[in-house]
């Protein structure tokens, strides 16, 4: 058991590239992950579990197909299951993403933006 607490901050300074989300923590069989997010992500959605975007810094926008929720620095939203969304920030973008253990982040897509399962920092 790890009784040291984990600090953000420092772990989003080892993230050099977008898009790659790198796992801080695990309970149960869930796993916190933090990514920097800049531009323009894929159309996705993940057919078996709900996906939950929380804004560390920065602003995010999701699209959904039939509209869009825009999350600032402190707020969160939880993509359904089998809803179809693409994530796009502007500006550099700080999250932390909270899914089931083997999600992959490019959901029912495959291609250049999807990133490798269970990398620690």
């Amino acid at each position: 058991m790890n009784k040291k607490a984990i600090n953000l901050r420092d772990k989003f300074l080892l993230i050099k590239e977008h898009w790659t989300p790198k796992v801080i923590a695990e309970m149960n069989d869930y796993q916190f992950k933090l990514a920097k997010l800049e531009g323009e992500f894929v159309w996705h959605q993940h057919d078996d579990t709900d996906e939950v975007f929380i804004v560390m810094d920065g602003q995010l926008r999701i699209d959904l197909r039939d509209d869009a929720v825009t999350l600032n620095q402190g707020e969160m939203y939880v993509v359904p299951k089998g809803v179809e969304h693409k994530p796009y920030a502007e500006k550099e973008c700080h999250v932390m993403l909270v899914e089931p253990r083997g999600v992959t982040n490019t959901g029912d897509q495959d291609g250049e933006l999807t990133a490798q399962n269970d990398v620690w920092i």
